[in-house]
Formats: structure tokens, C-alpha cells, sequence
């Protein structure tokens, strides 16, 4: 079982910087990727950022450049800066972490935090 508390959310103006974290507890060992997603009212919730044990990172292409997704196994947190902030980042924003444990059947199973609020004002 992996448990993930996201931190970070608030309201920022247009062109700021907010960062936020997930901390990660439980069978850490078994995670082998983190990332980021978000979910606005109207949408389907989209992939923002994700990071692998191996190091490799995906973005979204409307925040590439932006948003650099972190991680940190000794914390066991996983952070996501993001600068120039748009009105159109509102969202809620869920860490996520994926779990490999090959004598688990299915062998891959998705953690979820909380989600935190962000909203950018223009």
C-alpha cells in the first residue's frame, strides 16, 4: 500500500510561481514511477508531468518549459515547480504513483493523493 499527502495548492496571479509536493509513505520500495495530473471542471483529468525511477521525465506540451517535475527518493517526495503560471492551469492537482510488484496480481497498480486546488487569476 502506498499513501500519498499532496501540499502546496493556493491562488496566484497570473505570471507567478507556485510549487508543490507529494510525499509518498508505505511500500515506497515497490514505486517506480511518480508524476502529476490535474483535472479542471468540464475535462478529463490529463497527465502534467511524470517522472521514472530511471530518471526520464514526460511533460505535457501546454506546459513544457513551465513546469519541472522533481523527485527526491530519500524524502520519498516527488515536487512540481511551476513558473508562469496561466489562468488556464486551474485545476485540481492529484499526485500519482505507480506501483510494480511482479508476485501482485495485476502486478501494477495507481496510488492517488488528495488533490490540491490551483488557481492562477488573470
Amino acid at each position: 500500500q502506498v499513501q500519498l499527502v499532496e501540499s502546496g495548492g493556493g491562488l496566484v496571479q497570473a505570471g507567478g510561481s507556485l510549487r508543490l509536493s507529494c510525499a509518498a509513505s508505505g511500500s515506497i520500495f515497490s514505486i517506480r514511477a511518480m508524476g502529476w495530473y490535474r483535472q479542471s471542471p468540464g475535462k478529463q483529468r490529463e497527465l502534467v508531468a511524470v517522472i521514472r525511477n530511471g530518471g526520464s521525465t514526460n511533460y505535457a506540451d501546454s506546459v513544457k518549459g513551465r513546469f519541472t517535475i522533481s523527485r527526491d527518493n530519500a524524502k520519498n517526495t516527488v515536487d512540481l515547480q511551476m513558473n508562469s503560471l496561466k489562468p488556464e492551469d486551474t485545476a485540481v492537482y492529484y499526485c500519482n504513483a505507480e506501483s510494480t510488484w511482479l508476485l501482485r496480481n495485476p502486478p501494477t497498480r495507481d496510488y492517488w493523493g488528495q488533490g490540491t486546488q490551483v488557481t492562477v487569476s488573470s
